[in-house]
């Protein structure tokens, strides 16, 4: 009776060591930022938050903070777009900003190179005319997906040609 108490206390032990070593080995949570270490800028900026700031999660700290100390350093210009855009957000249904901050997921999950793929897609896109843009708005729109795909591919197919063709001195791209 002696050893079979001996062999399941083993068993057990044995058992809970990858237990122990997922508590050892997880991260620790990021450190809460104290209210009276912000700034009196950032404190007016986030009086919203005061009673309840010690209740805040630490990450939400961190990001208010952060977030707070970005806006402090915008100029009046850059801060009156970011109005302009917060109230647009807030004007969206809840499930288009539900769609958009998966996008934005996928776009985050994207490796580097492709990220910036897009977002030279996206510039390019934009210094476009008006009526082009709304054309190629309509044409994708409308498109199946399989008509999608194949307008992708076409679309990189010509990107890897472009990439590969031989520069000439002095030519940029």
């Amino acid at each position: 009776m002696k050893e079979l108490r001996s062999i399941v206390a083993v068993a057990l032990l044995t058992l809970a060591i990858p237990v122990f070593a997922q508590t050892a080995s997880a991260p620790a949570p990021a450190p809460g930022v104290a209210w009276s270490s912000m700034s009196a800028e950032q404190q007016q900026l986030l009086r919203s938050y005061a009673g309840q700031w010690q209740g805040l999660p630490p990450e939400r700290q961190a990001a208010l903070a952060r977030g707070s100390q970005r806006w402090i350093a915008m100029p009046p210009e850059q801060r009156a777009l970011a109005r302009d855009r917060f109230q647009q957000w807030r004007a969206l249904p809840p499930q288009q900003r539900a769609l958009l901050r998966d996008r934005l997921e996928r776009f985050r999950s994207l490796p580097p190179n492709e990220q910036n793929i897009v977002r030279e897609n996206f510039h390019r896109f934009q210094s476009l005319p008006p009526d082009q843009r709304r054309n190629l708005r309509q044409r994708w729109q409308q498109a199946t997906p399989a008509e999608r795909q194949k307008m992708v591919a076409r679309v990189r197919a010509r990107r890897m040609t472009h990439n590969a063709a031989p520069r000439r001195p002095g030519m940029t791209r």
